[in-house]
This record gives structure tokens, C-alpha cells and sequence, in this order.
């Protein structure tokens, strides 16, 4: 058995990032940006009022000051004349400065009367001007690569940029196998189960970007398992789920191998799951799962999702951790690296006590995973603990 530093360092060995392609600015969200995006403006592109007002000479605004207003500015309508001293222009939100003015007087601090506007006692000295290119200037760019969230959108409009280049998608293929397995809806046998993990892994790759494709279950023969990794030839990513221990009816790894799978590694000394392998099929990597539902998912969090991040073209990293206070003492850890289901709040993390691979109403309870060392002894309430949050 290998840690699961090593496993991490071998699985970024077989995945490379994909290639690049673009796309509209409305489809850019969750992609990965693959080439600098470059302003093609300032923002904001000319000195603008902050507030509703009055455009001034900063200079002359004294308590009892006396302005004429000449015109008026609102957002996209300038101003079409200068200011001179003693003038005014009545200036909305957003409003382009007319020329010879720097300073705005809120509406509240001044007095009008027809044309002329006089600063009240106490008027606020803030000039509520955002100058040219306050937030951003023509030339600055957004670097890759970033995983484009909604606010890099809305800059990246600002920007002027109608279109950017990402990587593209990962295609994931997902296999769950077993004689035991349907899917859901359908009714199983006596000795039959629903297949849960191919849809929750499903899940986890979509809201990550993945393309993801179901395949149909395969049964625990070697026809059926070759005819249905052969329909994933085309994938970049293969997701197998079960069939990967050591039992009679184990045969994924038997199956890939008389179809050309390069194995790189195979057990992981984690809980849960240790029966996890890697290697490359063709073009694509090959991930075999455990079976047991919370196994799956929890190497899903720990080795799939960053060889994803990495086939999108971010830096290949191990799922990102922070450290919690316990809130009640766990027992003394085993051999294994473990990767323990829980409940942080308010900055402590409440491990459960049931820990078996197969309970997934647990898992759906749980937002983080406690990792204990091998070894680790027992601790208390107060402890400072390492947890990724899922």
C-alpha cells in the first residue's frame, strides 16, 4: 500500500491539462480561464460622480458659497460645455465630470433657489468623484489561470471582453458494476441494490466542470465489463465503481488489463478506501473506486476532483485543508490514514461516531472530513485538527 501523498503524486503523473477553446462571455462561468484576459478600457472610462449633486470648483466650496447652475450631467448624457468658477452643473450617480469641475456638493448639503445653489453650514468635504480608471485601467488583465467565478464574469464584461479562452471540459465517463446494482426507479431483485454512487459522483464532477456520461452498469463478467469500458474510449476520464478489490468477482482491474490499462497504483493506505487504483486506457486516465458508497465519494473529494482541476488547467494540488478545534474527544486512530465524516460550525468540527463506509445518510450530514494521521492518538475536545470541507 502507497499514502495518499504518493497515490496524489502519481495520479497527477498520468493526467495532463486538455486543450484550450473559447467561448461566449455568457458561457464562461465554472471554465477555466487558459489565456490572460486584457482590459480594453479604464474603469470607470472618465471621472465620475459618486452621488446626486452638484459638479463644482473644489476650491471654491466654502460654507455660504453661492453657485449658478448652468446644465446638467446624468449617466450617459455629458455635460456638452465647461464649468467656469462660480458655476455649477447639477450632476447624477455615474454622471461623466463636466470639464473644469472636481468636486461634488450632495444634494443634501446645499440650498437652491431657481438657479442658484448656496453650500449649507456643515456640508460634507468629501469630493464623491471616482476618478478615470479607479477600478480598473486599459492594459491590466485577469491571469490564468482562474477558475471563473461569477464576479470575474461581471469584470470580465466591464472589461469590454466578449469571448475568453479556456480550457475545455473534461469528459468523464462513470461505470458502476456489480450483479447486485439497478438504477434508480427500477425494482431490485432480493439481492440487488440501488446504484447510488455513480449518480453522486456524477454530481460532485458536474458542479465541478466536468462533462459527465453515465454508462450502463456493467455485470461481473468479462464480456460485460470490456463492451462497456470499450464505450468509454473516447473519455478523458474513466470512473470505475467497484470491482476493484480482490475477490472472485472483482475483474475491473482484469478487464482494463486485457484492454491495454498501464497501471500505475493500486490500495491506498486510507479509510475509507483503500481498494483504490490508477493507470492510463488508451488516451484516457482510469480511476478504479471502491464500491462501498462512502468510499467512493470520499476518494471522489481526494484524488478525482484534483486530477480534474488539473486536466482543467490548474496547478495540481491536493484538495485544500484548514485546521478546526474538536468539539468532543475521538478515540485513538488506526494504521491507516482516515478521512473521518463530520459536522463544522462555528469553527469546531463534531466527528460522528459511526464511521462504516456504507452510510451514506451520514455522508449527505456531513460538510468536512477530519483527517487523522496513522497512528494518531487519542484526542480531546480542543484539539487542533486538519479537515477538508466538502
Amino acid at each position: 500500500m502507497i499514502s495518499v501523498a504518493q497515490a496524489l503524486t502519481h495520479l497527477f503523473d498520468l493526467v495532463r491539462p486538455l486543450e484550450t477553446e473559447t467561448v461566449r462571455l455568457h458561457d464562461a462561468a465554472g471554465r477555466v480561464l487558459a489565456q490572460d484576459a486584457v482590459a480594453r478600457r479604464d474603469q470607470p472610462p472618465f471621472a465620475a460622480s459618486s452621488m446626486d449633486g452638484y459638479a463644482v470648483h473644489g476650491d471654491q466650496v466654502t460654507e455660504g458659497a453661492a453657485f449658478t447652475v448652468v446644465g446638467e450631467a446624468a449617466a450617459g448624457h455629458a455635460l456638452d460645455r465647461s464649468i467656469a468658477p462660480h458655476e455649477a452643473a447639477r450632476i447624477f450617480t455615474g454622471a461623466p465630470m463636466p470639464t473644469g469641475t472636481d468636486r461634488v456638493v450632495i444634494q443634501e448639503d446645499v440650498t437652491r433657489d431657481g438657479d442658484t445653489i448656496t453650500v449649507n453650514v456643515g456640508a460634507d468635504t468629501q469630493a464623491y468623484v471616482r476618478e478615470q480608471g479607479k477600478d480598473f485601467k486599459n492594459g491590466d488583465s485577469i491571469t490564468a489561470p482562474r477558475l471563473l467565478s461569477a464576479s470575474d464574469v461581471a469584470l470580465l464584461a466591464a472589461m469590454n471582453i466578449a469571448s475568453v479562452t479556456v480550457t475545455r471540459r473534461p469528459k468523464v465517463a462513470i461505470i458502476a458494476t456489480g450483479d447486485e446494482l439497478v438504477q434508480p426507479g427500477e425494482a431490485p431483485g432480493p439481492d440487488q441494490i440501488i446504484a447510488s454512487n455513480s449518480f453522486g459522483l456524477a454530481a460532485l464532477m458536474q458542479q465541478h466542470g466536468a462533462d459527465v456520461r453515465h454508462l450502463p452498469i456493467a455485470r461481473d463478467t468479462l464480456p460485460s465489463l470490456r463492451t462497456v469500458l470499450d464505450l468509454a474510449k473516447d473519455a478523458d476520464l474513466i470512473l470505475t465503481i467497484g470491482g476493484a478489490s480482490e475477490g472472485d468477482h472483482d475483474l475491473v482491474a482484469e478487464a482494463a488489463t486485457k484492454m491495454g490499462l498501464d497501471r500505475s497504483f493500486y490500495k491506498i493506505a486510507m479509510r475509507p478506501g483503500k481498494p483504490l487504483m490508477a493507470g492510463t486506457l488508451g488516451t484516457a486516465t482510469l480511476i478504479g473506486l471502491p464500491g462501498n458508497p462512502v468510499s467512493a465519494m470520499v476518494c471522489g473529494h481526494i484524488f478525482v476532483l484534483p486530477a480534474l482541476r488539473k486536466m482543467m488547467g490548474l496547478p495540481a494540488e491536493p484538495a485544500p485543508t484548514m485546521t478546526a478545534t474538536l468539539a468532543a474527544p475521538v478515540g485513538q486512530n488506526g494504521p491507516r490514514e482516515h478521512y473521518m465524516r463530520g459536522i463544522l460550525g462555528n469553527g469546531s468540527v463534531t466527528v460522528f461516531e459511526q464511521q462504516d463506509s456504507v452510510l451514506l445518510s451520514l455522508l449527505s450530514q456531513a460538510n468536512c472530513l477530519v483527517i487523522r494521521p496513522p497512528h494518531d492518538p487519542e484526542r480531546a475536545a480542543g484539539d487542533t485538527v486538519t479537515i477538508v470541507q466538502i
